[in-house]
């Protein structure tokens, strides 16, 4: 049975401006649940999900309860892990108790020495106007930048080295599990003198479901997110969405500029080291987006 990685962004599980909220997640995770137990019945499913609005909420709920010193991104990375693997593991089972599941707490090991850290990409968290992140930027130092017409946090983001877990999501797969792993990008830790130590960061989910991908051999890959297509001259007049596309056609937009870019760097970095074909969609076009309807097809020239 073929091996299947689908990426799905922490703004697909959430749409933007919509509140935080438990309900809200649940309404969008239900939106591709049936697909992803039609899925399992032809596939090996991995899934790998994003957590940037949820880890930032973590984060300021972190911070409101000032007796207790505030726990550090690696541990609240582990908590959106849990949280987030729970849910969809809830809705996936809804309607098909008989499907095992399994959610596992992946650790990824980065470089301590990575560029990442001393120039924060990685967005996080809610949007704020101008007023809001001054006062916050004077509360808690965090850094921000500009997201659309407002501004988010942004943290550190270095790239994923190894999966430090994977043996365990093999085995869950070879036993018939859908896994949920990898969530938020992996908790990033250094490993220092053969010890993991956990390092203050937010990994892009979506290089980490490309590693994973590879270490897996698996023949598909897919990121789905809130953006339908990767688009050419996005957010002008003439923009139009890229339906196929090779790497080195999508080079000068493999960038890290924490939106598109690390999307099209990951699919690229899979299609050139497998051969296999990737896909970037929406999530509500999932099933179009997997048999090549819909979204970005990148292929190997």
């Amino acid at each position: 049975m073929k091996t299947i990685v689908i990426a799905l962004g922490g703004n697909a599980l959430l749409q933007r401006g919509e509140i935080l909220s438990a309900e809200n997640q649940y309404k969008n995770i239900e939106l591709m649940s049936e697909t992803i137990n039609k899925l399992a019945k032809e596939y090996r499913v991995v899934l790998v999900h994003g957590n940037g609005p949820q880890v930032g909420l973590l984060a300021l709920q972190n911070l409101s309860y000032q007796s207790v010193p505030a726990y550090p991104l690696d541990i609240l990375v582990a908590e959106s892990q849990g949280m987030i693997g729970y849910m969809m593991m809830q809705k996936i089972n809804q309607n098909h108790p008989e499907q095992a599941i399994t959610t596992v707490m992946t650790r990824v090991s980065v470089d301590i020495n990575d560029e990442a850290f001393s120039d924060p990409s990685k967005f996080i968290g809610p949007i704020y106007d101008e007023a809001d992140k001054e006062e916050l930027i004077t509360k808690y130092q965090w850094t921000f930048k500009q997201d659309g017409k407002h501004y988010r946090r942004v943290v550190p983001s270095p790239i994923p080295k190894k999966i430090i877990d994977i043996e365990a999501v093999r085995l869950l797969l070879d036993k018939g599990h859908i896994v949920i792993c990898g969530g938020g990008g992996g908790i990033p830790v250094n490993n220092l003198n053969n010890e993991f130590i956990g390092s203050e960061a937010v990994i892009d989910k979506d290089l980490t479901a490309a590693l994973i991908s590879r270490e897996l051999n698996a023949e598909h890959f897919v990121i789905l997110t809130e953006a339908d297509a990767i688009y050419k001259n996005w957010g002008t007049p003439e923009q139009a969405a890229i339906r196929e596309a090779t790497p080195e056609e999508l080079a000068p937009m493999a960038v890290a500029d924490g939106a598109m870019g690390p999307k099209i760097m990951a699919v690229s970095d899979f299609v050139n080291a497998t051969g296999q074909q990737a896909h970037i969609g929406a999530l509500q076009n999932i099933q179009q987006v997997i048999e090549g309807q819909s979204g970005t097809l990148i292929y190997k020239s």
